[in-house]
């Protein structure tokens, strides 16, 4: 099974319940130059205490492809893009635990693989 896939954590029926509150579908058009599904390490902001706890591993998680952030502080292009949390996390307001969320750009490093 791939990432958005299947039923359970992180598949068909994660999407179908965000599509539901969203009251549309999600895009499944990946833009040029986004960042691909696979390894990701969600990053703190470096001007506030947030938006997550500490650090953390995930993957970006082809349930959705990235969409453009639209608020009003996103930066110039910036997307959003759905990460499944290596373990649960929570926001720097103490909210959660959360295994997935959407997550600004700008709070994603692109992990390297494995050295080969």
């Amino acid at each position: 099974m791939t990432a958005g896939s299947g039923p359970g954590p992180g598949g068909k029926d994660d999407r179908e319940a965000v599509e539901q509150i969203l009251g549309r579908p999600l895009s499944q058009t990946w833009p040029t130059g986004a960042l691909a599904p696979g390894s990701v390490t969600v990053v703190r902001a470096q001007d506030w205490d947030g938006p997550w706890q500490v650090e953390f591993t995930g993957t970006i998680d082809a349930m959705g492809a990235p969409e453009l952030n639209e608020h009003a502080q996103a930066l110039d292009g910036e997307l959003l893009y759905w990460v499944t949390f290596d373990a649960p996390q929570y926001e720097s307001g103490g909210d959660g635990p959360y295994r997935k969320a959407q997550i600004w750009g700008r709070y994603l490093r692109n992990d390297p693989g494995p050295e080969a």
